[in-house]
């Protein structure tokens, strides 16, 4: 590894961190009028650089958050983005030093638990990163997608002047709920909604006796016909949530009644969605994907495990390992009332990446071990851990970050 200066970034770095970051992914630099709003969505001691000398290696970033845990706990969040190194300087040693440096610095600010979204899948478990939530990619062949119901209450097309204020406050009424969900910050609503790039982004909200309960945030594409090439009108789902499922089913409805749409198509969305179950004939929607969508890592592990509920069964232990971030290892005891640090032996031991894969309660222990990701032990102590982490929705972020 080579001898790097990892630091925090200030104003004057952020615009080169933006760079590379953006070069990582095979973009290039964002224009004067898109790095203003950029700019708006990095919060002071957030943002790390690696230097080789003078020169900026490598970059990663996070946005203050928070984490909606099963039994409905709300915990600090760090939601980790702009992680980047420079083509010439990988696998040197430089995103293991960014990653020990911003654990550190979560640590010691209060976070709970950090997440992120991973460009590749083989990158951040090494870091103590599980899946946590998944997605899937829905498509709807409008033609035969007849709906069950009518609109039971109002959707109302609304003009993008007036959308960020209407769906900002109703996102904070929904989110966050389901374990999962997070928090949005400014610079998010500033990137996605009061400043869209291009998208011809289109809003509506649902009201019922109550007032407005949800809305929907889309894009068409129109029909298109080229060198003999058809190109079907296309409608995709950005953005949508509802405080009820009245809101919900008007919002679907509302959508698949859109006139000149060939398919609605919509991606990250629960993988629990009962968006089949509305239509007359369910093969009218496809599942094209099912996918990770948010990785979740413990940086305080006893508050993350004492902030969410429990369900009814027995009690077990469960040994802790950290190498990243030493004061988590050791054991926990779970039982229905609660979690705590014990001196006792553990029923089994997990790395803390497994530990973030079950913690939201979207894979079971069991699954873990019998995939070999730990050492079982007791068939038994295994099946109580499961119990008492069993979860009756599954988890989803939604928020794409």
């Amino acid at each position: 590894m080579t001898d790097l200066d990892i630091r925090v970034l200030d104003d004057a770095h952020y615009r080169a961190a933006h760079t590379l970051f953006r070069g990582a992914l095979h973009h290039p630099p964002a224009p004067d009028d898109r790095w203003e709003i950029a700019r708006t969505s990095y919060d002071p001691g957030r943002a790390f650089g690696a230097f080789a000398g003078d020169e900026l290696v490598g970059t990663v970033q996070s946005f203050p958050s928070r984490l909606a845990v099963p039994g409905g706990a709300v915990v600090p969040m760090a939601a980790v983005s702009r992680v980047g190194v420079r083509a010439d300087w990988t696998r040197r040693g430089v995103l293991t030093a960014l990653q020990r440096a911003q654990l550190r610095a979560m640590r010691e600010s209060g976070d709970v638990a950090a997440s992120l979204r991973a460009s590749e899948g083989a990158i951040y478990e090494r870091f103590g990163y599980g899946v946590a939530t998944r997605v899937r990619e829905v498509r709807v062949k409008r033609a035969t997608a007849r709906s069950r119901q009518p609109i039971a209450g109002r959707v109302r097309l609304v003009e993008p002047a007036a959308a960020g204020d209407l769906v900002g406050s109703l996102f904070e009424r929904v989110s966050p709920g389901r374990a999962g969900t997070i928090a949005r910050w400014q610079g998010w609503w500033n990137l996605n909604v009061l400043h869209e790039e291009g998208a011809h982004q289109r809003y509506a909200i649902a009201s019922g006796p109550d007032g407005d309960d949800g809305y929907v945030v889309y894009k068409v594409t129109a029909y298109s016909y080229e060198n003999g090439v058809e190109k079907p009108a296309v409608l995709t789902v950005l953005d949508l949530w509802a405080a009820t499922p009245r809101a919900w089913a008007d919002l679907w409805v509302f959508l698949l009644g859109i006139d000149l749409v060939d398919e609605v198509g919509a991606e990250g969305r629960p993988v629990d969605e009962p968006l089949e179950w509305l239509l007359v004939d369910r093969r009218a929607l496809r599942v094209v994907d099912v996918m990770d969508e948010t990785w979740l890592r413990l940086v305080d592990v006893e508050a993350a495990l004492s902030a969410r509920a429990y369900r009814p069964g027995g009690s077990v232990v469960i040994g802790v390992r950290d190498r990243f971030l030493p004061e988590n290892e050791g054991s926990y005891l779970i039982t229905s009332s609660g979690a705590s640090r014990t001196t006792g032996e553990p029923d089994f031991v997990v790395d803390v990446d497994v530990l973030g894969a079950a913690y939201l309660g979207d894979v079971a222990f069991g699954a873990l071990a019998a995939a070999g990701r730990f050492a079982a032990g007791s068939p038994e102590a295994v099946a109580r851990a499961d119990a008492l982490f069993a979860v009756d929705q599954a988890p989803w972020c939604g928020t794409f970050f």
